[in-house]
């Protein structure tokens, strides 16, 4: 609700922008400017106030999550923490920032960015851009507690539920030979009554033979799924990634206001005329996009999901779906 709010607000301030920037025009042309110089400043004074306030909102709440001993029981200690389990943290020390990338929220933009930041160079980031991720041996990086303490982290998010529809969406229903083999053949097996599923995603496509989104579901709400591991990272829980309640992150951007927030955060890193955020077109969706893919759903099964995702949610100020789950 706050997130939809500040959203609200930035929008009439953009709506304000183009009034003053007419009247700012106006006054050019009569040789009057001090009065339009004074409000633009104030302007833009406003929308950043605006920006750092949903920040601070952002952060408080995730603080305010992890110090509930009932939400969060079992701490881990971060000292022992292995380098696998912090892969997914990217370090630029160049620049002094530590990145969490999540996949399936714009992770491919931010590595993308990072990647190309290496070139001490004025930067408009094509979309085209090979992604190349920076190799730091992150486990070494982390052990010097200064970094933590000194550099600004930051990492973005997504709903949940939209991430997961992202993941399925990207991974079963288009030809991924890697995730078709080691993922899901697997699901046609179990909840397909497919004991021997074609042996190629390109055998599989050809008989229209895929995992439908309830198969994915069932297959993430299947106890035997992370007997043997965790859940594969674009579908593990946000917080299991980034381990929210062991890193103060300094900036949490949100997929839903990716382009306010990047602009933002490239502020703050003081990178604003150095690099220019690629455009995202996969940010907004609607309630009813959402409630159509989880039709076929049964009922507990959502209710499950959420259980399993909750976390997620409450941390990172995202609403309970009740409309999924009061059907």
């Amino acid at each position: 609700m706050r997130s939809s709010k500040i959203r609200l607000i930035l929008q009439i301030l953009g709506f304000m922008a183009l009034i003053m920037l007419s009247i700012y025009h106006r006054d050019m042309l009569q040789g009057k400017r001090g009065t339009m110089c004074v409000c633009l400043l104030l302007f833009l004074f406003t929308g950043l106030a605006v920006l750092q306030q949903q920040q601070e909102q952002r952060k408080q709440l995730i603080r305010e999550m992890c110090s509930n001993r009932d939400t969060f029981p079992d701490k881990l200690i971060f000292d022992n923490m292995t380098k696998k389990e912090l892969k997914h943290l990217i370090v630029d020390d160049k620049h002094g920032i530590i990145y969490c990338y999540i996949p399936k929220v714009a992770c491919t933009n931010w590595k993308r960015v990072i990647s190309l930041n290496e070139k001490n160079t004025s930067l408009v980031v094509p979309e085209s851009a090979t992604v190349c991720l920076i190799n730091h041996d992150v486990g070494f990086v982390l052990w010097h507690q200064a970094r933590l303490k000194h550099y600004t982290k930051f990492l973005f998010v997504r709903d949940p539920f939209v991430r997961l529809i992202s993941a399925y969406r990207d991974k079963f229903q288009r030809k991924n030979e890697y995730f078709y083999l080691h993922f899901a053949r697997d699901m046609l097996r179990k909840y397909r009554n497919q004991p021997n599923p074609p042996k190629s995603v390109d055998e599989a496509f050809a008989s229209d033979l895929r995992p439908s989104f309830n198969n994915f579901i069932q297959y993430l709400l299947d106890p035997r799924t992370e007997e043997k591991e965790p859940f594969e990272p674009h579908w593990r829980q946000m917080h299991r990634l980034c381990h929210t309640c062991l890193i103060e992150y300094d900036f949490v951007g949100h997929q839903e206001s990716l382009q306010e927030d990047a602009e933002h955060l490239l502020r703050i890193l003081k990178l604003q005329d150095v690099i220019k955020f690629p455009p995202s077109y996969d940010n907004m969706t609607s309630a009813t996009w959402v409630s159509d893919w989880f039709r076929a759903v049964p009922l507990e099964a959502r209710r499950k999901l959420y259980k399993l995702y909750e976390m997620d949610f409450k941390l990172f100020g995202y609403g309970k779906p009740s409309t999924l789950l009061n059907d």
